[in-house]
């Protein structure tokens, strides 16, 4: 009979806790805190995330029937709605802001030789933003529109993993393309977005910063073309022209070449047109990448539907980030754990199989390795295309 720690306290296990400590002392998050640490608030969430936990009050319920196993599983002290939503009001949620962070890195290192379906050197990113829906009356600081509240999801996925290494919460307001003002840069990287993201000079100052943007055009581009490469019309590709932005102000923000890709997929019969500021690659592949973009909509849709982020512990600004960015980490932190077990199951399925194991005495690998863990589920939501 195996008696060694829990199945939680295995996944713990691959949490840095200096990391996390210094991330607690960098807000004075235990000041004045006699009982229920942040360490033991995050233990706590961490726990109705992979649980699947619906309110304090459940979270308090399942945790208080296991009370015998709270020790091991890191809880000191006693845990009630009350504790739990002070801490989740008041204790700064830019700490498990921090530790996401902190974790993304080390995620990023593990996932950097995993392949995105192009062979492609460079870094590649997908930027984009979802929206979740608030009520109003309920979230107040989360404008959105007249009678309905909401906050976006500013989001920047590496391909190589789907590991977001960005992120930024903002009411719903905010336009996406302002978040390119606060984006990260990296010399020689991809920067792939959609329409939404289309400001000459915002693309501008991506260029200047040697890296590189691959963009939907819009219909109302006003360019003259330069130079036309040749194409093979056999593989969807229309067009593949260097052109210069004719529009006042467009080429006031944008005064160098652009290369534009026109495209046609006959899967969806759509005529799709592409610019970028990078000239070596063959027009195929920057199409190719822009398809690749997809990953971070499958990603929205599948942490909406795996994590915690849609319904909310609390109401107040600092409890809905709180939540995000421990869901975050989880999701960060389960991505860890299954690359340095070698895990073969979905992240899908680890999810599944802990939500039901978590109060178990059985070493982490046998739990996941028993059986066969391809289901249906991950093929119809196509999670083993984004996390095998």
């Amino acid at each position: 009979m195996y008696t060694g720690k829990l199945v939680f306290s295995q996944v713990m296990e691959h949490l840095p806790l200096h990391v996390f400590h210094q991330c607690v002392d960098r807000y004075n998050g235990n000041y004045k805190v006699k009982e229920f640490s942040c360490f033991e608030q995050y233990l706590c969430m961490a726990f109705a995330q992979l649980t699947y936990r619906e309110s304090l009050r459940d979270i308090e319920s399942c945790l208080r029937a296991q009370k015998s196993k709270l020790y091991h599983m890191g809880i000191r002290s006693s845990v009630s709605r009350n504790n739990l939503s002070n801490a989740n009001k008041v204790r700064d949620w830019r700490m498990y802001a921090d530790l996401a962070c902190s974790l993304i890195q080390t995620a990023r290192k593990l996932y950097a030789n995993d392949s995105f379906g192009l062979e492609l050197e460079n870094t590649v990113y997908a930027l984009d933003a979802t929206t979740i829906d608030l009520c109003l009356s309920m979230f107040p600081w989360a404008n959105f529109r007249k009678n309905k509240g909401a906050i976006k999801l500013h989001t920047l996925l590496d391909l190589r993993g789907s590991i977001p290494t960005f992120i930024h919460i903002s009411d719903g307001k905010l336009h996406e393309v302002n978040t390119l003002d606060i984006l990260p840069l990296e010399a020689g990287s991809f920067y792939v977005m959609d329409r939404g993201y289309l400001d000459f000079g915002r693309l501008y100052t991506i260029s200047q910063a040697s890296a590189f943007f691959v963009i939907r055009g819009k219909s109302n581009l006003k360019c003259r073309r330069v130079y036309s490469h040749p194409v093979d019309k056999a593989t969807g590709l229309l067009c593949d022209q260097s052109v210069q932005l004719t529009g006042f102000y467009q080429a006031k923000d944008y005064p160098d070449k652009l290369r534009r890709v026109k495209y046609h997929d006959a899967e969806t019969d759509k005529t799709l047109v592409f610019l970028t500021n990078n000239f070596t690659l063959p027009a195929m592949t920057i199409a190719e990448l822009y398809r690749c973009r997809w990953q971070v909509e499958l990603f929205f849709r599948w942490i909406k539907q795996n994590l915690r982020i849609k319904t909310f512990y609390g109401t107040s600004e600092n409890a809905v980030k709180a939540q995000i960015w421990i869901a975050v980490s989880v999701y960060v932190l389960v991505a860890i754990m299954k690359k340095r077990l070698k895990i073969e199951a979905s992240l899908y399925t680890i999810l599944q199989v802990l939500s039901v194991t978590i109060f178990e005495r059985m070493p982490l690998l046998q739990a996941l390795t028993d059986s066969d863990y391809r289901s249906e589920t991950d093929e119809n939501n196509n999670q083993l295309f984004l996390f095998n």
